[in-house]
């Protein structure tokens, strides 16, 4: 199964990114995932299930440990893994 996360961390800062956003867009970029897109008001990765989960969690750990008070996420399968 192939999962997409969409995400975003608050509280939010237009003038720089904010600590727990750059953790966040660190963990993602670092993970086994495709299509990785990181932006200032959303961001997007999709990869396996397994992957995604893990880079889920992590996302969550981390970026709640360097600061965030709300992470908005949503979660979407969008196929399947070939050969499975």
């Amino acid at each position: 199964m192939r999962l997409r996360v969409e995400f975003t961390t608050e509280p939010f800062d237009l003038e720089e990114a904010p600590t727990h956003a750059v953790v966040a867009r660190d963990v993602i970029q670092a993970a086994e995932l495709d299509a990785v897109d990181v932006g200032p008001f959303g961001n997007t990765a999709e990869g396996g299930a397994d992957a995604v989960l893990t880079a889920v969690d992590a996302l969550l750990r981390k970026s709640l440990a360097a600061g965030a008070t709300r992470v908005s996420l949503q979660v979407n399968v969008v196929g399947e893994e070939e050969g499975r």
